[in-house]
């Protein structure tokens, strides 16, 4: 292969149709929109609107409930502590606490707080301090020999 021969592949660069650019672009005069009436006019945006009939975002019933004041939580899994810990992130030494964790990058803000899950592997034996953890994990990292204590009451 020469550099004389590189080429992109069969019909990945394709123009831009240039749509009502007279009668030769094969799409001039109307510009594809027909003749008269409100789709031919320009500014129309017609979503959802079915001609005074109930639309049926408003025929459908609504469904669950979205609680005012629920709690966000930032989500880390074990897998990542791991290999934040392996690249020098975080002092598995020290305790590692929600702002540790933040500082190392893990997550950018801890919103309603940090919620640890168990997805990936721990082997370093840790001590974690953080707002709430699922059962799995907890498992997790004391089988590590670490330990994982859970500040607040995650409701």
């Amino acid at each position: 292969m020469k550099l004389n021969e590189l080429r992109d592949n069969a019909g990945a660069a394709t123009k831009k149709k240039r749509i009502a650019r007279g009668p030769g672009s094969g799409k001039g005069k109307m510009g594809g929109r027909g003749i008269k009436g409100q789709k031919s006019r320009s500014g129309v945006a017609l979503n959802g609107y079915e001609g005074g009939q109930m639309p049926l975002y408003r025929r459908l019933p609504k469904r669950g409930f979205n609680k005012p004041n629920r709690k966000a939580f930032a989500v880390v899994n074990l897998g990542l502590i791991e290999k934040f810990i392996g690249l020098g992130k975080l002092d598995a030494s020290v305790e590692i606490t929600e702002d540790a964790l933040v500082a190392a990058g893990l997550t950018s803000r801890k919103l309603d707080g940090i919620r640890v899950l168990a997805k990936g592997e721990i082997s370093t034996k840790v001590t974690l301090n953080v707002t709430g953890a699922s059962k799995a994990a907890i498992e997790a990292v004391e089988k590590a020999g670490g330990k994982l204590t859970v500040a607040a009451a995650a409701e």
